[in-house]
């Protein structure tokens, strides 16, 4: 199965935290396929706070959606981070984008993620590397959500931060 998968980070070391947060991924849950470089975006929500580093990856996995969502949230929980209010600072994020065409509205999981349409930060690096793949649900291209979103901050390639 093919996972789409958002990783964001704004505090300490950026850039090593996206790159311990992918080994971590690509040791523990799938081969990776695609990745995009990593953009600098102004933060959501909580606009109080450093900038976030965020990039997309591409991963080829066995898990099923729960047990990536649960993988996932070991890995953040590992690399440190802690839950506290909603758009707080973060040492790492690791939001599941797509999982292969499944549309699944559960309790504790919404997939695609519930605010692709609607995030610059989520729909550049998306469109870099899947500008042609369609949302399951809106049934438009990532390149046509980037053109319709209402979202106008600005997102900052990161210069020579591929990987």
């Amino acid at each position: 199965m093919q996972a789409v998968l958002l990783l964001g980070t704004n505090l300490d070391d950026r850039l090593k935290n996206l790159s311990q947060a992918q080994a971590f991924i690509l040791e523990r849950i799938g081969e990776l396929q695609l990745e995009s470089s990593v953009y600098r975006t102004a933060p959501w929500g909580n606009r109080e706070q450093d900038d976030f580093l965020n990039k997309i990856i591409v991963v080829q996995t066995f898990l099923k959606p729960h047990n990536l969502l649960d993988a996932l949230l070991d890995i953040e929980k590992e690399m440190g981070r802690v839950r506290s209010e909603k758009w707080a600072p973060r040492l790492i994020d690791l939001d599941i984008i797509y999982y292969n065409n499944s549309v699944i509205h559960e309790n504790d999981l919404t997939i695609p993620h519930p605010y692709i349409q609607d995030r610059r930060f989520t729909l550049v690096p998306l469109v870099e590397i899947m500008p042609l793949f369609v949302h399951p649900g809106l049934h438009q291209t990532n390149a046509e959500l980037l053109a319709q979103t209402c979202d106008l901050s600005e997102v900052f390639l990161l210069e020579n931060g591929k990987g």
